[in-house]
């Protein structure tokens, strides 16, 4: 969606323009220590992230526990931010970092699906239509092991590539690959089961 802004030069902003500039008044004031840029902040991006966390932690509240922690962090650092991505791309990163090092401190192992080699060397195949709803495939991820539920979630809900999945999980790009198409398939599987396909 595009609007002209009556101006000197009559330029086209679209919406993403006017809200990036918001935010990044908003990060420009932070760094100034304006609370209330902060407080402003940490209210557009906190119930999108806190989603995230949940979705990783599968626990109400270690995600808030996670989420406090990583816009403690995101302020501390953000003298770091470059303006290079979206401050909310930023945000993701460090709330998924946290998720792992809050599992990893936990000591839960992550576990992943078996039959590791049921889809090794087949390519990566363009999303379909299955007419199944979010809230069908948020429900029946929560039985995959933590492992491919964690996969799942980064690659389907949060849009990261299997490259950046491999990094942060600290597994090989493959073993993202595979473990994402076994748990697309178990997630249709429980759906199946569960009579919530259409």
């Amino acid at each position: 969606m595009s609007f002209y802004l009556a101006g000197e030069n009559q330029n086209i902003f679209t919406v993403e323009t006017v809200i990036t500039q918001t935010h990044n008044d908003l990060i420009l004031q932070c760094l100034e220590g304006n609370r209330k840029a902060q407080y402003a902040l940490y209210q557009q991006y906190a119930k999108a992230m806190l989603n995230l966390s949940y979705r990783m932690m599968q626990n109400k509240e270690d995600a808030q526990d996670v989420l406090q922690e990583a816009f403690f962090e995101a302020f501390d650092k953000l003298h770091r931010f470059r303006f290079e991505s979206t401050f909310g791309a930023w945000l993701k990163r460090i709330v998924v970092n946290r998720c792992i090092n809050a599992l990893r401190r936990k000591r839960v192992q992550l576990q992943y699906l078996d039959d590791m080699q049921v889809f090794a060397g087949i390519p990566d195949e363009a999303p379909e239509e299955t007419g199944l709803t979010v809230e069908q495939v948020k429900k029946a991820m929560c039985n995959l092991p933590s492992g491919s539920r964690t996969i799942f979630s980064l690659y389907l809900l949060e849009g990261y590539d299997h490259n950046e999945i491999a990094e942060i999980l600290d597994i090989s790009v493959s073993n993202s690959k595979t473990q994402y198409m076994r748990a697309r398939q178990r997630v249709k599987e429980i759906i199946m089961q569960q009579g919530y396909a259409a």
